[in-house]
């Protein structure tokens, strides 16, 4: 079920709810918090209703609310909206969309 947040990106930026890592590793070693990586898989919580061209045609974003997607590690900007931390990012850093 996807979380609905109180918040409309502009133009072709994404809001996307990081997915936590898990805390063990493959080896059976629990990993610290500051030994993390931040994670690269997130979920869409919102959109913006796309970008226009020099004509004035809009063309909307390819993500859609609910995707789970891969997006540069170091990519967008960190923000807390209602004491919850999410990404915002443009279309053009996520990386591909996960199928199902």
């Amino acid at each position: 079920m996807t979380k609905t947040v109180n918040f409309t990106p502009l133009k072709d930026r994404v809001l996307i709810k990081r997915v936590d890592q898990e805390e063990r590793s493959p080896g059976g070693i629990i990993i610290p918090d500051t030994a993390k990586e931040k994670p690269v898989e997130g979920v869409v919580l919102a959109v913006g209703p796309g970008v226009r061209d020099d004509g004035g045609t809009l063309h909307p974003l390819d993500v859609k609310k609910g995707d789970k997607v891969l997006f540069a590690k170091w990519g967008g900007n960190e923000v807390k909206i209602e004491g919850e931390e999410y990404t915002i990012l443009k279309e053009s850093d996520i990386l591909g969309i996960l199928n199902k």
